[in-house]
């Protein structure tokens, strides 16, 4: 299913995305004149970079949540004009045959279905297209989710960190060579109290904030910080490269 999002608080964070976001477009080589598959856009703060090396290309740039996409047509109201903006569910196929290259950041942990995910995204791009992307893998945030199981009595499952082994796999069989797969550790330090509590809120149990209502999301999220060692959100990030068969 997919969720909305606090678009304005994500965007007020200090979120450990920016540095994922430029690590992975160091590993995405363009001549300057490419489109983009985005997938995941979220507020746009990976897209303004990708506009950057693309001054005679395009970014299109798909996201599922509305408030996200709303917040990116505003930061980049005069960008447009090189941004196609397309609200989709990354799990169906896709309105796109022949984009250059497909970049994504901290989005694929969200989808549990990665057999779908990866066999849309090769369907979108032309033969020889580049694709890289960071996710949560296998071992993240597993501290925050034992905190979780202490607070709710129950293993949390709103994500899927996948290993670098399966994703090898899935990647080769959606049609994907030239496969590279790691497991990074990435820990994210903030500061304890109001900063901790409205990152995890915001970013990490957003999922668990749904299913209960609005006066009992302050208390969870002080339980669920308070079961913490640190303030420390402990990331394992998923990073990975192919290129679409069949250049």
């Amino acid at each position: 299913m997919i969720r909305e999002w606090d678009a304005t608080a994500y965007d007020a964070l200090p979120l450990p995305h920016l540095r994922w976001g430029r690590r992975t477009l160091e590993r995405l080589p363009l001549s300057g004149d490419e489109t983009v598959l985005e997938a995941g856009c979220g507020t746009g703060r990976d897209t303004a970079a990708l506009l950057d090396l693309l001054p005679r290309g395009r970014v299109i740039a798909v996201d599922g949540s509305t408030r996200m996409l709303e917040r990116l047509r505003t930061k980049l109201a005069d960008r447009l004009d090189r941004v196609d903006v397309l609200q989709a569910d990354l799990t169906e196929p896709l309105p796109i045959t022949d984009a250059d290259a497909a970049f994504s950041v901290a989005t694929f942990h969200w989808i549990h279905d990665h057999d779908a995910l990866f066999t849309n995204i090769a369907r979108a791009l032309r033969p020889g297209a580049r694709f890289v992307a960071d996710c949560g893998g296998r071992g993240n945030v597993a501290r925050v989710r034992a905190a979780l199981a202490k607070v709710t009595g129950e293993e949390p499952a709103p994500w899927y960190f996948a290993g670098a082994e399966e994703t090898r796999r899935r990647l080769e069989a959606a049609g994907f060579t030239e496969v590279e797969v790691a497991l990074v550790p990435d820990p994210a330090r903030l500061e304890a109290g109001e900063q901790l509590e409205s990152y995890l809120a915001t970013v990490v149990l957003g999922a668990q904030l749904d299913r209960l209502p609005a006066s009992e999301h302050r208390d969870f999220v002080r339980a669920v910080a308070a079961e913490l060692p640190e303030p420390v959100v402990d990331y394992v990030r998923l990073e990975f490269s192919a290129r679409r068969a069949g250049a």
